[in-house]
């Protein structure tokens, strides 16, 4: 069934069909569809446009519809150029006539656009549960590693020393701003197009006021041309998604290393990792790598919808239509990394003993050998040059600042006493960094409980 048939007079040439068509991939709007066709017959009727017998035939029948989609028993059938047409169709084969009266006052163009409003919308709702309960993943990971001491990094050397639940907490805070963008999208993107027309209204006497409210809307758009071609949302929402993706690409890139043979600072269950068909000795970090590789596909659809909007001119243009499958992978995309790696930190053992050595052998605690000097008396100057002979002394020796004896400290530097040790020992370096916002136990602790109250 084709909704614009009348003014044609030729048949569509079936190449031209196919590259039209958008069934096979808007398909997954039925459900959308059907909510939005049921609120605007149910406003029809309110205002009187169409009868109360016809609303309730048309409800009836697309609930009848969604059921048996759902249920297999209806199929989407090639001959059907879009979602709207294959719904249309059925309604009028079960119901007649009052199935030909539900487009009054509707254009594909609002419907296509409050189909992808309302599906972006519940997207961003499931999406959102998942980015939670990888927040609630982390937060126990954070509970539990309170005082489980790692090297911190920067440009990828062993900087200063911190610990996992401080490490955790960073991505904490990645993924919490996440969440805080679909929000900000949810609300901004949520105003019904419905009404609009085709581009500019229609003469019926619709109440959009009253469609917006059945659809869960905060009102109506207030421009029908900006209604129909608005895809703004669609590419904020890609953007957030290419967000998340990042955020996800960088940990996974920091769990491949921590597996890596020279670090070891995880093991990831075998159920999120593979081996080689010829090396019997490999695990790989097959889904943290997978994560990573699929970022670069979410990036390519936020491009896509970039380079698509950024030449159309008002109002609609069938160009729009390649918004629906690049964000549908880039939701699902989305959707299955965060499942996965979720699962996969949920189930990973932290190695907490090679952790804290790799600490100490990356003379991370050296920045507070220096402060020790410094509140004795040394110059920082000073204190900083002293500390790069222990370092020295210590990589020739194949030591860490903690093994050298009181003597071989007294030798480079007699202002050193036997409290040195206490000083520069793993859990003083990061016991005494106590401003919020650092590692110290007493600054995560309020930070934990802040991200409790969040979640809930």
């Amino acid at each position: 069934m084709k909704l614009w048939g009348g003014r044609f007079t030729k048949e569509e040439n079936q190449l031209v069909h196919n590259f039209n068509e958008s069934l096979s991939f808007d398909q997954k709007f039925y459900h959308q569809d059907i909510q939005g066709s049921i609120a605007h017959v149910t406003m029809l009727a309110k205002q009187g446009i169409v009868s109360e017998e016809d609303r309730k035939a048309i409800i009836d029948g697309l609930n009848s519809i969604l059921a048996d989609i759902e249920s297999g028993k209806l199929v989407f059938t090639k001959e059907h150029e879009d979602i709207h047409s294959f719904v249309e169709a059925n309604l009028i084969e079960r119901i007649g006539d009052a199935g030909k009266r539900l487009h009054t006052g509707r254009s594909r163009n609002d419907q296509v656009a409050l189909d992808m409003k309302l599906y972006c919308r519940d997207e961003i709702d499931e999406i959102d549960v998942l980015v939670k309960n990888l927040l609630e993943e982390l937060l126990k990971i954070m509970e539990e590693n309170l005082d489980t001491y790692m090297p911190g990094f920067t440009h990828l050397q062993k900087a200063q020393p911190v610990t996992l639940a401080h490490h955790m907490g960073a991505y904490f805070e990645m993924f919490t701003r996440d969440r805080s963008r679909l929000r900000d999208i949810r609300k901004r993107m949520n105003y019904c197009p419905l009404g609009a027309g085709a581009l500019a209204g229609t003469t019926y006497p619709l109440d959009r006021a009253y469609t917006a409210e059945l659809l869960g809307f905060d009102g109506p758009t207030l421009n029908s041309m900006d209604s129909v071609s608005d895809r703004d949302y669609v590419i904020e929402l890609l953007s957030a998604l290419s967000t998340i993706a990042m955020h996800l690409s960088r940990f996974s890139e920091e769990i491949i290393i921590w597996n890596s043979n020279e670090y070891r600072f995880v093991e990831i269950d075998d159920a999120y990792s593979t081996g080689s068909s010829i090396m019997p000795q490999k695990k790989n970090p097959d889904i943290a790598e997978l994560v990573r590789g699929k970022t670069g596909r979410v990036y390519g659809a936020l491009m896509s919808i970039l380079t698509t909007m950024k030449g159309i001119p008002l109002a609609y243009d069938k160009d729009m239509q390649e918004d629906k499958e690049l964000t549908f992978d880039a939701i699902d995309t989305v959707k299955g990394c965060l499942a996965l790696f979720t699962g996969m930190i949920s189930t990973m053992t932290f190695n907490k003993e090679v952790m804290e050595a790799s600490a100490k052998n990356g003379f991370t605690n050296a920045t507070d050998a220096a402060d020790y000097l410094v509140n004795h008396g040394v110059p920082f100057r000073d204190a900083h040059g002293i500390v790069g002979q222990l370092v020295l002394f210590c990589i020739d020796k194949g030591i860490a600042l903690d093994d050298m004896t009181l003597d071989e400290f007294k030798a480079i530097s007699p202002v050193f006493e036997e409290d040195v040790y206490e000083a520069i020992s793993m859990k003083t370096c990061v016991e005494k960094r106590t401003t919020i916002g650092a590692p110290g136990q007493e600054a995560m602790k309020k930070v934990i409980a802040i991200y409790k109250e969040q979640l809930q």
